[in-house]
């Protein structure tokens, strides 16, 4: 007896076929289409100034766009908001700042919770800050500004990024350990508030470095003192703000780019990893310097090791002081 094969290629063909049309989702490699990165300021801050120096090189690096998108509002949490309402799949990505990471604890209610909703994928770099003047102002250090303020009280407006921004905390901390009253304005990115400063429709900012220092070489504003323990290798005549009438004072900024936490690990650990190659490239280097940022990179538990740090350090400030941003 002999037995004839089964002819089913036609039915193995189609087989094949569904499979192929239901894997298209596992085949694609990430990226496999533009990337947006949302810019929680308006454009003219240092967030916005890193985050297209990123975009630049990351979209290079991946050969796909990557787009900045400004969503200025909230302190930054209308550009938080914007990004967990995307999907969760690597394709919205946030330049978060110390609002998202730390400093939460200044808002009684907020639409998301940073602690849970959001996740850093990498810490991108600190930088120093500056408190800036303008030229009319008859103060050239921090004492005398400070006998300023006391002997003006509540007359001299501070601008900041927005209420909860790095910039607003590090002027209610300056506020509360030198125990002077100043006026917050709120704005919705530094970009805004340095325009009415150099204008002088505002007095002072606690300014970061890399957007202070073009305005303070052209003398449009002047700097008073670094808000870090250390001076500024851009501003090696500015001392810092803790040795010049106001001890134990520090505030430094630091930046990460998050995600929703419900973005799959497989592709945060790309993220982290391409962006760490992005910061640490060799030809970057004296772009950092030049803006006076410290590059920092490493794996996701750095980030996240970072911001429990800070968030711990922050609430303890912003209870004590009586901070708040609603």
């Amino acid at each position: 007896m002999s037995f004839r094969p089964i002819r089913c290629y036609g039915t193995a063909l189609a087989l094949l076929a569904g499979a192929l049309l239901c894997a298209p989702a596992f085949a694609q490699p990430f990226p496999s289409k533009p990337i947006r990165l949302v810019v929680p300021y308006a454009p003219g801050g240092v967030a916005d100034l890193m985050s297209r120096i990123l975009a630049q090189r990351l979209g290079t690096l991946y050969n796909q766009q990557v787009i900045v998108d400004n969503r200025a509002g909230s302190g930054g949490h209308i550009g938080a908001e914007y990004t967990l309402k995307a999907p969760p799949d690597g394709y919205t990505i946030m330049f978060g700042t110390t609002t998202h990471n730390a400093a939460y604890a200044m808002y009684s209610k907020l639409a998301y919770d940073p602690a849970k909703d959001l996740q850093p994928v990498i810490l991108v770099a600190e930088i120093q800050g500056v408190l800036v003047v303008h030229p009319s102002l008859p103060t050239r250090t921090v004492k005398e500004f400070l006998a300023l303020a006391k002997a003006r009280p509540g007359e001299l407006n501070y601008g900041s990024a927005g209420a909860g921004s790095a910039t607003h905390i590090a002027a209610e901390l300056f506020k509360a350990l030198a125990k002077v009253n100043l006026t917050h304005i709120p704005y919705k990115g530094s970009g805004p508030a340095m325009t009415d400063l150099i204008g002088g429709q505002i007095q002072l900012m606690f300014e970061n470095v890399p957007t202070a220092l073009p305005f303070i070489k052209a003398g449009k504003i002047r700097a008073l003192g670094v808000t870090s323990k250390q001076r500024a290798s851009t501003l090696p005549d500015v001392p810092p703000i803790a040795d010049s009438g106001v001890p134990g004072y520090e505030a430094v900024p630091y930046y990460t780019i998050s995600v929703s936490a419900r973005v799959p690990h497989d592709i945060v650990v790309k993220l982290n990893a391409d962006l760490d190659t992005v910061l640490k490239l060799p030809e970057m280097a004296p772009r950092w310097a030049e803006l006076g940022i410290t590059p920092l990179g490493g794996p996701q538990e750095a980030a996240i090791k970072r911001n429990a740090i800070e968030t711990e350090t922050w609430t303890k400030v912003i209870k004590s002081a009586g901070i708040r941003a609603d």
